[in-house]
């Protein structure tokens, strides 16, 4: 069932940003399958788990949509800085005592993390998520959309053509490094500057450019 524009993520609170240059974040996305009876304890719960995981350092934002209205499938989106901070959060006996609050109406779910490329354009939002009830006066805002794919591919060419030059004229001074087979070159060359851009550089240009890449509404 296709999402509709007023299902979107509820937001509350301004996007926050963390870690320094080097620093991965890792953005985990569960979908989990909720009792329909009990749609307004689920509510207060997800907004439950919020709250205490934004007490724990390196906590970037969170957020959750579902499926549709007559949905009891939802979609749940959390980031932390780096792999530390989410694993103090996960074996945290807060979230152990939160799990544990939830077992009574989510039946199922299914983890996923994004690391690298796939969060490199992510801009989670923390989600303020009230209870539903016949008074409740919320209105669900919709998060920014992603960037632009022409958008994307200007960030990742500002990091790279930088970078694959500085090698190339660092190479240049390495004695023999022109009688290497160009297949081999390339391959060093690839080695080398993968893990460079992944874990330094992306991550790097891209906060750089948040403000073009997502503009303020």
């Amino acid at each position: 069932m296709p999402v509709d524009a007023a299902q979107r993520y509820r937001c509350a609170t301004p996007v926050r940003f963390d870690g320094g240059m080097g620093s991965e974040p890792i953005t985990v996305s569960i979908r989990r399958e909720v009792d329909p009876d009990r749609i307004a304890e689920a509510t207060v719960w997800v907004q439950t788990g919020v709250n205490l995981a934004n007490r724990y350092p390196g906590f970037l934002g969170s957020g959750w949509v579902r499926a549709g209205e007559d949905s009891d499938v939802w979609h749940m989106l959390y980031r932390f800085a780096d792999e530390s901070s989410l694993e103090a959060w996960e074996r945290s006996p807060e979230r152990t005592w939160w799990l544990e609050m939830g077992k009574g109406f989510v039946r199922a779910e299914r983890a996923r993390r994004r690391t690298g490329i796939e969060g490199w354009f992510d801009d989670p939002a923390t989600g303020s998520v009230p209870a539903v009830t016949d008074d409740t006066g919320s209105t669900p805002v919709a998060l920014p959309p992603a960037p632009p794919r022409w958008k994307q591919a200007v960030s990742i060419w500002l990091g790279f053509f930088p970078v694959n030059l500085a090698f190339a004229l660092l190479m240049a001074f390495v004695p023999g490094w022109e009688a290497v087979p160009l297949a081999l070159r390339v391959l060093i060359t690839t080695l080398v500057l993968t893990p460079i851009m992944t874990y330094w550089v992306l991550p790097w240009v891209t906060r750089m450019l948040r403000g073009w890449l997502v503009p303020a509404a």
